[in-house]
C-alpha cells in the first residue's frame, strides 16, 4: 500500500497546512464549498439507507463514502483544517501568522456552511415535492434528528452542554485521523481504507461533525421540525465547532507533531543513534 512512516506524513501534514494558509480566498472557499456539498450529499444518503433498513451500522459503513470523494479530490473541511493549518503556524513556517490561520478557518467555514445548505435545500425540495406536502420517511427522520440533537441536549443543561462538546472533540479526534490517514499512503487503495476506517467510527458512535451538523440541522428547520435557530447554534453547532477544534488538534495534529517532529533523536558523529535505558 506504499506506506509512509509517521515521520514523513507529518511534514505532508505541516506541508499541507501551509498551503492551506496560503491559499487564495476563491479557491479556499471553492473547495470548501464542494467538501461541505459532498459531504452532505454523504449525510442524506446514509440516514436514506439508515431508514430503509433499518440498520444504522450498514449506513456508517457506506457514509465514508463522501469523505473519501471529497479528500481524493482536493477538497476541505472545517475539521481537517482544525488540525493541519495550525502546525505551521507552531511550526513557525515563514510568512504563517495567527491571523492568516483564522482567515483560512473563517473562509472554510462559510465555504462548508454554504455547500451543506445548498443540498439540505435540495434535500428538503425533494422529499417534499417542492414543499407542498409532508416530507418523507427520510427527511422525517432528518427532522427528528435536529430536534433530539438541539432539545435533547438542552433538556440536560449543563451536564448536555458538556456531552455535546466531548462527542465534539471525540469526533475530531476521528475524524482528523482520517484526514491524515489520505496522507500516510501513495496508492489509492491505501488512501481509502485509511480514511474509511475512523470516518466508520465516528458516524456508528453519533459523534458530532460541525460540518455534517450544516446540514442535518438547516434541513430539519426547512421542514418545519420543532427546534429553532438559536437552538441549533447554542445547543449544538457552536459547542460542537469548539469540540471540533480541541479534539483534533489535541488528540491528533499535536500529538503527531509533538512525537515526530519535535522530539527527533539526535546523532553523534560516527556513532549510531540508540535509545539510554533507565538505570
Amino acid at each position: 500500500m506504499s506506506y509512509l512512516a509517521p515521520s514523513e506524513f507529518v511534514t505532508k501534514m505541516v506541508d499541507a497546512g501551509e498551503s492551506k494558509v496560503f491559499m487564495s480566498t476563491r479557491d479556499t472557499i471553492i473547495r470548501a464549498y464542494m467538501a461541505g456539498a459532498i459531504l452532505a450529499l454523504a449525510a442524506w444518503f446514509a440516514v436514506t439507507i439508515n431508514v430503509n433498513t433499518g440498520q444504522p451500522l450498514v449506513g456508517a459503513l457506506l457514509f465514508p463514502v463522501g469523505f473519501v470523494m471529497l479528500y481524493l479530490l482536493g477538497f476541505d473541511l472545517l475539521t481537517g483544517v482544525f488540525v493541519l493549518s495550525p502546525l505551521a503556524l507552531i511550526d513557525k513556517r515563514p510568512g504563517v501568522t495567527f491571523g492568516g490561520v483564522l482567515r483560512n478557518w473563517g473562509l472554510v467555514f462559510v465555504g462548508n456552511f454554504a455547500g451543506a445548505f445548498t443540498v439540505a435545500f435540495m434535500m428538503a425540495f425533494v422529499t417534499t415535492f417542492g414543499f407542498t406536502q409532508d416530507p418523507d420517511k427520510v427527511g422525517a427522520a432528518i427532522g427528528n434528528i435536529g430536534e433530539g440533537r438541539t432539545l435533547g441536549y438542552a433538556a440536560h443543561g449543563a451536564a448536555g452542554m458538556a456531552t455535546l462538546f466531548l462527542r465534539g472533540m471525540l469526533c475530531n479526534w476521528m475524524v482528523s485521523t482520517g484526514v491524515v490517514g489520505a496522507m500516510i499512503s501513495t496508492s489509492v487503495p491505501g488512501k481509502v481504507i485509511a480514511m474509511w476506517m475512523p470516518i466508520l467510527v465516528f458516524f456508528y458512535m453519533v459523534f458530532e461533525h460541525s460540518v455534517v451538523n450544516m446540514f442535518l440541522f438547516p434541513s430539519g428547520l426547512m421542514l418545519h421540525a420543532n427546534f429553532s435557530i438559536m437552538d441549533y447554534l447554542i445547543w449544538n453547532e457552536i459547542p460542537t465547532v469548539l469540540g471540533n477544534l480541541v479534539g483534533g488538534l489535541a488528540f491528533t495534529g499535536m500529538t503527531l507533531y509533538t512525537t515526530h517532529v519535535m522530539t527527533k533523536p539526535k546523532r553523534q558523529a560516527g556513532k549510531a543513534t540508540s535509545p539510554r535505558v533507565a538505570a
